[in-house]
């Protein structure tokens, strides 16, 4: 494997732009992991997921009006009778991909350093 020299001068910026990077990769495979997870009846609800990358900052929402009780299992409407999806989704499974991409985006700027 060939490695790049970088002047000492250079590794702030350097480094700053593989973190910009890592952020952006890891905000599009949360939302890729969260559009996976989403169950389907219609396939409203999984292609609503947004995602925005911003400086050192990714986003990742869904604004259906459904969106929270499906994804946490809260403000259930009555009619719903309980929370209950036909793919057996698991409340909060946002948050678990979250807890989950921690530890693969420290693998994943693990890679980023090996490879600079």
């Amino acid at each position: 494997m060939a490695r790049r020299q970088i002047r000492f001068d250079q590794i702030g910026k350097h480094m700053e732009g593989e973190v910009l990077k890592l952020v952006r990769v890891t905000t599009f495979e949360w939302e890729g992991r969260a559009k996976k997870a989403t169950p389907v009846d219609t396939g409203t609800l999984r292609n609503a997921w947004e995602s925005k990358v911003e400086r050192f900052v990714g986003e990742v929402n869904n604004r259906m009006e459904y969106a929270e009780p499906v994804c946490y299992g809260t403000s259930l409407p009555p009619s719903w009778d309980g929370y209950k999806t036909r793919q057996g989704t698991v409340p909060g499974f946002p948050d678990l991909i979250g807890k989950e991409l921690q530890s693969w985006a420290q693998g994943q700027y693990k890679k980023i350093v090996r490879e600079s």
